[in-house]
């Protein structure tokens, strides 16, 4: 009997998910990803609300799991071009795009990222540009594929013709191919899930914050990669204009969320986001005093009130409702943040050495031209069909959605709709 075959655009947590339950139903999935590996942003997290659970310990036996499945097939660094046919019948073009090595070969030593010549020199993605990486890189340790890439928007043979070319002298099993080209594929598959995710929106939208201007006002995302001990400093908070203890720090909420200037909606994550980054840093330093503005507190989910109690209660975060409305620099680099306090009343100047911007989230979807086209919400997230009672089916036969590409929302809530997704996809392919 034929194979029943499946695709799967994104692999973040709800994408990997959603592959692996389907692959153990016997089903081939074809995992597509743009990145050079698996993992998506949860990979970038250092803990988890409201358990304060280590992320990496979760996600680690994902990657594992899905990187070593029998049924799943892993496309990184590749791209869905087009998609033609119906439900039970789909072709799929996909680009492998060139990684210029050649991953049967490469066994992930990185001896090829030690020695590139622009090593520490290039800001690194998975760090949200808070550390720096070579033209020849690993993502982040735990990747799936371990595997090195080649950047070809930095590497100065790709670019310019001309490299000492230190990589391919280091590189025992000879994998590096700098002559390598992309390669189109077409696969055949009867069902299919979007699981693209979300991207932060531009805190720049917002000038008033000095987002881009100011060294030390950051995002929500590039703290979490100073509190991860496999971050850019190992795990220790500093300032990024002088590497100092930051004492006082802020976070603002609703940054490109509930705004009629960028965006309308909650992106529903942020709040308990802030509060478990609050904790962490007092438990990182118990003097550091720790403030968050805020419109309202949104702690929705199980567990997620008594994770705000405990921030307020036991590790004394200042909760201030209201918010900010400009923040100016100092000449010491410190800031001074203006805006209202609605309980207490008035105008509010305070200073501190860092600020965090919760940044609210808008639609990784992919591509508009790639073939087909799923109802989408006006803010660009994918319309589920109908999502009080089938959150995961789209106005497509045969596609299906999954995790942060359909709203945003958090870990549990998109590991619980990609397991939906599937069965759904599942069902497709039986009837067909």
């Amino acid at each position: 009997m034929t194979q029943k075959k499946a695709l799967v655009i994104g692999g973040g947590i709800a994408g990997m998910q959603a592959s692996l339950d389907l692959a153990d139903q016997g089903i081939k999935v074809y995992l597509v990803e743009r990145n050079p590996s698996i993992g998506g942003n949860m990979a970038k997290l250092d803990k988890t609300f409201p358990t304060l659970d280590c992320a990496a310990c979760i996600i680690t036996p994902k990657l594992v799991d899905t990187g070593g499945h029998k049924n799943i097939e892993l496309l990184t660094y590749s791209e869905v071009q087009n998609i033609t046919g119906k439900a039970g019948a789909f072709k799929v073009k996909v680009l492998k795009k060139a990684r210029f090595v050649d991953i049967d070969k490469c066994t992930g030593c990185a001896a090829c990222t030690q020695v590139c010549v622009l090593k520490n020199k290039i800001l690194d993605e998975h760090n949200e540009g808070m550390g720096k990486r070579g033209a020849a890189y690993i993502p982040f340790p735990q990747a799936v594929p371990l595997k090195a890439t080649i950047d070809p928007e930095h590497c100065l043979f790709l670019t310019k013709g001309k490299c000492t070319m230190k990589c391919v002298e280091a590189c025992g099993p000879g994998a590096i191919d700098h002559e390598q080209k992309p390669e189109e594929v077409t696969l055949a598959v009867g069902s299919i899930i979007v699981a693209t995710g979300f991207k932060l929106e531009d805190p720049a939208k917002k000038p008033e914050y000095g987002y881009g201007v100011y060294d030390n006002v950051i995002t929500s995302l590039q703290i979490e990669r100073l509190l991860s001990p496999s971050g850019p400093t190992g795990g220790e908070v500093t300032r990024p204009s002088d590497g100092e203890h930051p004492k006082k720090v802020a976070f603002l909420q609703c940054v490109c969320s509930r705004d009629s200037n960028t965006n309308i909606y909650c992106s529903r994550y942020c709040c308990m986001q802030a509060i478990k980054e609050a904790i962490l840093l007092k438990e990182h330093d118990p003097d550091v005093d720790v403030t968050i503005f805020y419109i309202d507190i949104r702690a929705f989910g199980k567990g997620y009130e008594e994770l705000y109690n405990r921030a307020r209660d036991e590790f004394g975060v200042n909760f201030v409702k209201g918010r900010i409305a400009e923040i100016h620099e100092k000449d010491d680099k410190s800031l001074v943040t203006i805006g209202e306090d609605i309980v207490g009343g008035g105008v509010v100047e305070s200073e501190f050495d860092l600020v965090v911007l919760s940044v609210g989230v808008t639609s990784n979807l992919l591509s508009e031209d790639i073939g087909i086209k799923p109802q989408v919400w006006r803010d660009n997230f994918i319309r589920a069909e109908n999502p009080y009672v089938d959150a995961a089916s789209t106005d497509i036969p045969g596609v299906f959605v999954a995790g942060c590409a359909e709203s945003p929302k958090d870990i549990p809530d998109s590991v619980t709709q990609a397991s939906a997704a599937a069965m759904q996809a599942s069902i497709v392919l039986e009837e067909k």
